[in-house]
């Protein structure tokens, strides 16, 4: 044998296994491919630097409760509520990831299962987040049960950011164009109806929606959905306490109207509807609450034929909004 040869390991034996060697085949490594950047570590949830970062702003927040005095220290806890205590939304299941993604929700994380059974919905979700720039993690299914806990998840999930709230103090803007209109929620726990006002608010020449912080719905992402893109648009605030903030929109000049079935004055009879106004609107179910009931200028009802006992709290709110920007419409043409 010539050479080098007779040196041991000099020659490689060739392998007695004939045929396609048994491998990935790349899958893996394309499976990765267009799915954007990683996360920062901090931003994973299962991450312990997610945790490291949750505890410190939960202390900074705590501090802030401690130390802040009157006014400052509440303001301090509002901020702190509004710039992240509030959890962030993991959407589940192929339907619901899509559809989410369709809508544009905001997301910063879509997190697809390993070794997941592709069709045409994991293979859409992944295109919209690609195109999108919303990173994708692949993620073994025992963690992803976690994430989402222990929600049906199909091998999809999508993270949703916590909503940045807007103080309802916001709202109140004198350089906005058109008579100022703004809807407050009383008792509204439904996100579609949320989502509903929210896109008749857009629709009617609103300037933006007031919602409790307690016993309220949120902006979840059915919420967003249900919007239909309005939510982009509209400004959500979350009041601590809806009757303050309805009595200091009264001392800036606004009137608050609520909506009730038994009301002083039928819709089309609003002679405030030209008026910087506050639409408040109650649940389905209860209505408005007393402390809110009282702090109105006026309660004003939706003629309805009597076999129709109420109207969903959304569809309410659309009929009430056209009609203010009817009456507001009549006003500049006379």
């Amino acid at each position: 044998m010539a050479g080098n040869s007779q040196r041991r390991g000099a020659t490689r034996k060739s392998s007695s296994r004939k045929g396609a060697v048994v491998g990935s085949g790349g899958q893996r490594r394309r499976g990765l491919e267009g799915r954007g950047p990683t996360p920062k570590a901090e931003d994973r949830v299962y991450h312990k630097a997610h945790k490291a970062k949750r505890a410190a702003q939960a202390k900074a927040a705590k501090q802030g409760g401690t130390h802040g005095a009157g006014r400052g220290g509440a303001a301090a806890r509002a901020g702190a509520r509004r710039s992240g205590a509030r959890t962030s939304e993991m959407v589940a299941g192929r339907n619901s990831v899509v559809e989410a993604l369709r809508a544009e929700v905001p997301a910063t994380t879509l997190y697809v299962a390993s070794r997941i059974d592709s069709d045409d919905r994991v293979r859409e979700a992944i295109r919209v987040a690609g195109e999108r720039g919303i990173p994708m993690l692949e993620t073994p299914r025992g963690e992803l049960d976690r994430l989402t806990d222990g929600a049906v998840h199909q091998g999809l999930a999508l993270q949703m950011p916590a909503y940045e709230y807007a103080d309802p103090a916001e709202l109140v803007d004198p350089q906005t164009p058109g008579v100022p209109l703004v809807v407050a929620l009383d008792g509204i726990t439904d996100p579609r109806n949320l989502g509903a006002i929210v896109r008749s608010v857009a629709a009617f020449g609103g300037h933006g929606v007031v919602v409790p912080e307690r016993r309220s719905v949120g902006m979840t992402a059915s919420a967003w959905k249900t919007s239909a893109g309005a939510a982009a648009r509209v400004p959500v605030a979350q009041a601590s306490n809806l009757v303050r903030a309805l009595e200091s929109y009264r001392k800036q000049g606004y009137f608050v109207v609520g909506l009730d079935m038994d009301g002083d004055v039928e819709l089309p009879g609003l002679d405030l509807a030209t008026e910087p106004l506050v639409i408040v609107v109650g649940s389905e179910g209860k209505g408005l609450s007393r402390l809110v009931r009282e702090t109105c200028d006026q309660i004003a009802s939706i003629p309805m034929a009597a076999a129709v006992e109420s109207l969903n709290a959304g569809v309410a709110t659309g009929v009430a909004l056209y009609e203010v920007a009817r009456r507001r419409a009549e006003q500049q043409r006379g």
